[in-house]
């Protein structure tokens, strides 16, 4: 089920129709639906500073409907999609396209039937801790590919619906975690070497 965010629209008398929505949710504590369950153990979360290098060098986003460069709805650099962050997190607004995708899609959002958004992205930089048992991954920077309504949203609130990275590159970064949490064995001395010797005789 799909909550916090949903997909609006408006019909503009000089752009014809917009749809809005938040491609992604920063985490907040109280709202557990800010955060997508990567694993039983395992959660990620979108820190408030993660859109800060995309939006400033103006990565060229795309608008597309599930991801699929097929359906092409906008173009950041084409000034049909605008992105911005605020205190919820990445808003998106787009100038529908006069087009079939563009013409369906418009429907299925004023009948409620597609509610939800995502984001495409590669991860530039993440860090991870540990809450209650759970390892917690946290992405800080992000290269931005596009963003735009998904019909089956991963996070509650509408963030990531596809995945940018399989599981196992996640695991592989949370196994690089963990390892270097652990403290490096002790090397002994030849003098502390040979007393643990001669206590054992």
């Amino acid at each position: 089920m799909t909550t916090g965010q949903p997909i609006k629209i408006e019909t503009r008398a000089d752009k014809g129709k917009m749809i809005t929505g938040y491609a992604a949710v920063f985490y907040r504590a109280a709202n557990p639906g800010t955060q997508y369950e990567l694993m039983s153990d395992m959660y990620e979360r979108i820190d408030r500073s993660a859109f800060n290098r995309a939006l400033s060098e103006k990565d060229d986003a795309r608008a597309l409907f599930n991801h699929d460069p097929n359906f092409l709805l906008g173009r950041a650099s084409a000034g049909t999609l605008r992105l911005s962050v605020d205190d919820i997190g990445l808003r998106y607004e787009n100038d529908l396209p006069d087009t079939q995708v563009g013409r369906d899609l418009a429907t299925s959002i004023e009948r409620g039937d597609l509610t939800g958004s995502s984001f495409g992205f590669r991860v530039k930089s993440q860090t991870w801790t540990e809450e209650e048992g759970r390892d917690i991954r946290t992405i800080n920077e992000v290269e931005l590919f596009d963003v735009g309504p998904v019909t089956y949203p991963a996070y509650d609130a509408t963030t990531t619906g596809l995945r940018s990275e399989e599981l196992a590159e996640v695991r592989s970064k949370r196994d690089e975690w963990k390892k270097a949490q652990k403290p490096a064995p002790t090397l002994l001395s030849q003098a502390e070497a040979k007393q643990r010797i001669a206590k054992l005789w």
